[in-house]
């Protein structure tokens, strides 16, 4: 499975370019959706990515959780992610059920409160500061 379709990349691509803008601008960063969620089946790490550099279109941004109870926001090489196996030889997947709901801020705040990203309802709720 090809972890990025063309529209995906499209749109990372997109979000890219935005936040190279803003960052030109002095304006704040952008507070993305996830674009696309990707995942280990055998492994336990899990990825929620909103851009990728335009500058170095292999590196993305994003939510990255390597199954240490330390999610972080940062980057990671989507060659690397490409050649990553799991405990079974398994390779990251992209989950084709995955429709984000909050943007990434409310995913990382769930996440660092959990200590792994989670799409539980009532965690994204709290972090997004409602009631569940």
């Amino acid at each position: 499975m090809k972890l990025l379709t063309k529209s995906i990349r499209e749109q990372l691509l997109r979000n890219g370019h935005i936040r190279l803008a803003r960052d030109e601008a002095g304006e704040d960063d952008p507070d993305f959706l996830p674009v696309v969620k990707l995942f280990t089946p055998d492994a336990n790490c899990t990825w929620l990515l909103t851009e990728l550099d335009p500058e170095e279109p292999d590196i993305a941004f994003g939510l990255c959780d390597l199954g240490m109870g330390c999610p972080e926001l940062g980057s990671v090489r989507m060659s690397e992610l490409e050649s990553v196996r799991g405990a079974l030889g398994l390779p990251v997947e992209r989950d084709l059920h995955f429709s984000p709901q909050h943007t990434l801020s409310v995913y990382a705040r769930a996440a660092w409160n959990a200590c792994c990203i989670t799409e539980s309802t009532q965690a994204l709720a709290q972090a997004a500061g409602g009631a569940a």
